[in-house]
């Protein structure tokens, strides 16, 4: 068979698919709506964790550790483990505040100056102010560095200062878990959708489906208008879900000003990106054809033509 008959044949197929759908309105609007919240869901949650994440990537400047000498440790091997640990990778800076420095600026700020010249002894320890690389400020980094520091014997309390930093973190490898599952499971749920509405046309037409494979028509054939139909119904939803996103980002990207510009933020609602788009749109297409693919390669097989 020539390159030209093959494409013929394809372009009739999908005009035909085409046809069809326009014929029955009601119908195609229904199972695209479903299609389309189905896509949207895990889309939506994706660009949910996209803005949080970056509504709070100044986060991770506000991650920082405080390491706690023991009050016997002279300043001079803090500053030598201060140095030792400014060679580490993921450590950005790491300030050396001596216990004279932090005693004065407690009696300055607190209150209790008075009080305070009663102390024979300075009370407070050496610390070091760490503040890793925004590559090292995540959970297991973090925990990382903090047994790091928790191994040199001089060390009496290793405290990481933004440890909501680090929840708020784990919130959103929870949200991305999600993501996977609802994908999947979504994903899932459009196979089947669209597996049953293929279903359902063949059953339809068993009778031309008959009278084709009669004069000689194989299920290759007379498969290929229903994976053209099942992509197009997986493409139509695709498009449906990308619009009900942006509308949505349209509805809420001036109460989000709003709330930014309260916490004094210039940050805007993000939609969805090219590649977002495009994912989105190549996974409609890639269910519609394997729902398509499968109900048709289960049914096709039970329509012979009569005797």
């Amino acid at each position: 068979m020539s390159l030209s008959v093959a494409s013929a044949r394809h372009t009739q197929a999908l005009l035909g698919s085409i046809g069809r759908l326009v014929r029955n309105p009601f119908a195609t609007v229904l199972t695209l709506l479903v299609i389309g919240l189905a896509l949207a869901l895990p889309m939506a949650l994706s660009l949910f964790v996209t803005n949080a994440q970056a509504a709070t990537g100044g986060f991770t400047n506000a991650v920082d550790m405080s390491v706690y000498f023991k009050t016997d440790v002279p300043l001079a091997k803090v500053q030598q483990l201060a140095a030792d640990a400014r060679q580490r990778t993921g450590v950005v800076e790491v300030t050396v505040i001596p216990a004279d420095k932090a005693l004065e600026e407690f009696r300055t700020y607190s209150g209790f100056g008075t009080a305070l010249e009663a102390l024979k002894e300075n009370p407070l320890p050496h610390v070091l102010h760490v503040r890793p690389s925004a590559e090292a400020a995540s959970a297991a980094a973090l925990e990382s560095l903090r047994h790091y520091f928790s191994a040199w014997p001089e060390v009496d309390i290793v405290q990481i200062d933004s440890e909501w930093v680090m929840r708020f973190n784990a919130i959103l490898e929870v949200l991305r878990s999600l993501l996977v599952i609802a994908a999947i499971l979504l994903g899932a749920g459009v196979l089947a959708v669209i597996g049953n509405t293929i279903r359902l046309e063949i059953l339809n037409r068993r009778a031309e489906i008959e009278v084709i494979k009669l004069v000689g028509g194989t299920n290759r054939f007379v498969r290929r208008p229903f994976l053209y139909t099942g992509m197009l119904y997986g493409l139509g939803g695709a498009v449906l879900a990308w619009l009900i996103v942006e509308a949505a980002v349209a509805i809420l990207g001036q109460p989000v000003a709003i709330l930014a510009r309260l916490y004094g933020s210039r940050y805007a609602l993000q939609g969805p990106t090219g590649d977002d788009i495009g994912i989105v749109l190549g996974a409609g297409v890639v269910l519609g054809w394997l729902g398509a693919w499968i109900s048709a390669a289960r049914h096709l097989r039970s329509i012979e033509p009569r005797a």
